[in-house]
C-alpha cells in the first residue's frame, strides 16, 4: 500500500509540473469538457479530460504493476 501511495503522489507532482505544457496542447479544453459562464460565475466540468486523465493512470499503473 506503502507503495502504491508513492507512485500516485509522485505521479500527481509529475502531472503538477507538466500542466502548463499539457494546456498548450489543448488539455483541459477538449471536446466534451463542459464549460458554463453565467452572470454570477463561471462553472468548468472537464469530463473528456478526465477520461484521458485516468487513462493514461491506469495504464501507468498497469505497467508498474509488472
Amino acid at each position: 500500500m506503502g507503495r502504491f501511495l508513492i507512485i500516485v503522489g509522485l505521479t500527481i507532482v509529475v502531472i503538477g509540473l507538466l500542466w502548463p505544457w499539457l494546456t498548450r496542447l489543448g488539455l483541459g479544453r477538449l471536446p466534451g469538457d463542459i464549460y458554463i459562464q453565467g452572470e454570477r460565475g463561471s462553472l468548468y466540468i472537464p469530463i473528456t479530460t478526465s477520461i484521458l486523465v485516468s487513462l493514461a493512470l491506469s495504464l501507468l499503473l498497469w505497467l508498474f504493476s509488472r
